[in-house]
């Protein structure tokens, strides 16, 4: 495993897109995709371990499936896993030139485009200590180009699974706080999937959602059961998308998702990056 340094960024891929999910979908986004995850969904250690060295190299261009050896309960795998087991050092100030060669900076500043940290997890206590520095290294730029402070205000989303505990220093950088909890149809045991502390800190930000991606009503239910009556998360932080990774049954399972968001009323939304790039990543 490649180690993660504080005065660089460990990146999968780096891109400009749209936001596919939640209640920013459509929003310009320049995604930053750090590597690694605390949790192997859908995939054993195993067979992670197999792709890390080569003896299974997955088609970047086609839907992810892993081997679902887990605990035997995954009935699906992360569609990234490929991407974020991979990983190169980025320093920061190539990332600052990259927008700058995008013609995108002035609109990075301003929170027109927002900036996606996602991974992987990019919550992990490393990577945690790099964004702050990332930060600080960019602050010590932008205000030092000489630039009114009120024209600054770039928008920072994360993307997390929500197992891992957000420190000061860190916690206050997110505009807003993406928070995928896992089921247990990703094959995680439940001690895995479930840090109270975790959750608990996210809901103390100012703004967060917590997305789930369900396939049929006992999803719904787990939901329920699992996340939002044992934290008493208000129904309209949680957003539900249905389990897609491609096209195919794309309308149906987005109607079967909208019908579900009525009767158990929580937010319905579907996943537009599937909906515009079927399972490609990095656009």
């Amino acid at each position: 495993m490649t180690k993660i340094l504080p005065n660089k960024l460990l990146v999968s891929e780096k891109f400009l897109s749209i936001q596919g999910e939640g209640k920013t979908s459509g929003v310009p986004a320049y995604f930053i995709r750090l590597s690694q995850c605390n949790l192997t969904c859908g995939s054993s250690i195993r067979y992670i371990n197999k792709i890390k060295k080569g003896e299974i190299n997955p088609d970047l261009n086609e839907p992810f499936v892993g081997d679902f050896e887990v605990d035997g309960t995954a009935t699906w795998s992360c569609d990234t896993t490929p991407v974020w087991l991979r990983g190169d050092y980025v320093e920061f100030q190539e990332i600052i030139d990259e927008w700058k060669e995008l013609k995108i900076y002035d609109q990075i500043c301003d929170g027109t485009i927002h900036i996606i940290w996602t991974g992987g997890e990019p919550t992990i206590i490393q990577h945690q200590d790099c964004i702050r520095n990332f930060t600080n290294y960019w602050n010590e730029i932008l205000f030092g180009e000489g630039v009114e402070h009120e024209s600054i205000h770039p928008i920072y989303e994360v993307e997390t699974n929500g197992t891992v505990y957000i420190i000061n220093g860190v916690f206050d950088l997110f505009d807003q706080i993406n928070c995928s909890p896992k089921l247990s149809n990703s094959g995680m045991t439940e001690k895995q999937r479930i840090v109270p502390a975790a959750i608990e800190r996210i809901m103390s930000h100012n703004n967060y959602q917590f997305k789930f991606v369900i396939s049929n009503e006992d999803d719904i239910k787990e939901m329920f059961d699992s996340y939002i009556i044992p934290f008493n998360i208000p129904l309209k932080n949680v957003v539900c998308m249905p389990a897609l990774t491609e096209q195919e049954n794309f309308f149906e399972r987005t109607q079967w998702c909208m019908e579900m968001g009525k009767k158990y009323k929580f937010v319905a939304l579907t996943r537009l990056h599937v909906a515009s790039w079927n399972s490609l990543t990095g656009v």
